[in-house]
């Protein structure tokens, strides 16, 4: 099966939506699963995984309605403040939802760069393991020498860090982030998404050739086994269609045997959120 690991749904709203500017404007409307099906058919993906793009509890609860009416969508990544009280209550209530795969919060919008190692937040974190979640780590690279201290205090649950931790492709930045990726890749309870990296490079001029030599570290670090596809549809638009992000990945991996190709492209996602 080929699973896309990492996708959103709106309707749009151009207060929430802020942080679409104007350089973004192509998805300055309404994503929902019927776009995203045809899209699916029209490039043999079988099914994905919904992430949340809104940091509400309304957020969660329209991924999971969406996640009941359209089978194609085999797991949600939601989002709940781990900073909250009533995390355990909060956890709780969401644990009656198989489809329910996780959580993430938006730390890369987050000004204090050591957010992820704050007393609430790790309290909050700490409780997934009871509840068997995994977790979505969403950073830039300033913030990965924070990523290796956290995953370090939680060996037992299951991280995975989006995008490939947005390195700064346009800007040729590379050695800071390869040496702190490969750190981190030393916690084999941290996976990689290979996702969202043209969007990090120039939107109109950014070639499979510049994105490899990235590829290619998470590759080396992460082995086969902990890395899976994903597209961003449909924040990947505003760089390329569907189809340009997917063959990105494909031709990259094609030098790999069947099994590798098929667990990056597939059963690596089924495994890692127990699809």
């Amino acid at each position: 099966m080929v699973i896309d690991s990492h996708q959103h749904f709106w309707n749009y709203e151009p207060v929430k939506h802020e942080w679409i500017d104007d350089e973004m404007a192509v998805i300055r409307r309404d994503f929902t699963p019927e776009d995203l099906q045809k899209v699916y058919s029209e490039n043999d993906i079988d099914g994905c995984v919904v992430v949340q793009a809104d940091q509400t509890l309304e957020e969660t609860n329209f991924l999971i309605d969406l996640a009941s009416k359209n089978n194609f969508i085999k797991g949600v990544v939601g989002w709940v403040d781990f900073r909250g009280d009533n995390i355990d209550d909060v956890l709780e209530h969401y644990s009656q939802f198989d489809v329910l795969k996780g959580f993430r919060h938006v730390v890369q919008g987050e000004a204090d760069h050591n957010f992820l190692l704050r007393d609430n937040f790790l309290k909050g974190i700490s409780k997934l393991e009871k509840y068997d979640f995994v977790y979505d780590i969403l950073v830039f690279p300033h913030q990965l020498g924070t990523v290796l201290e956290f995953v370090k205090k939680f060996p037992n649950i299951k991280f995975v860090i989006d995008h490939i931790a947005k390195p700064y492709i346009k800007d040729g930045f590379y050695d800071g982030w390869a040496v702190l990726m490969a750190e981190i890749a030393k916690h084999p309870n941290v996976y990689c998404k290979i996702s969202g990296m043209v969007t990090e490079a120039d939107y109109k001029t950014w070639t499979p050739e510049q994105l490899e030599p990235y590829l290619q570290l998470v590759l080396d670090s992460f082995g086969t086994d902990r890395i899976m596809f994903g597209s961003d549809w449909p924040v990947c638009l505003v760089a390329g269609n569907y189809t340009e992000i997917k063959e990105t990945i494909t031709n990259f991996i094609a030098k790999l045997s069947l099994p590798e190709q098929s667990a990056i492209m597939g059963e690596n996602a089924i495994k890692f959120y127990n699809l």
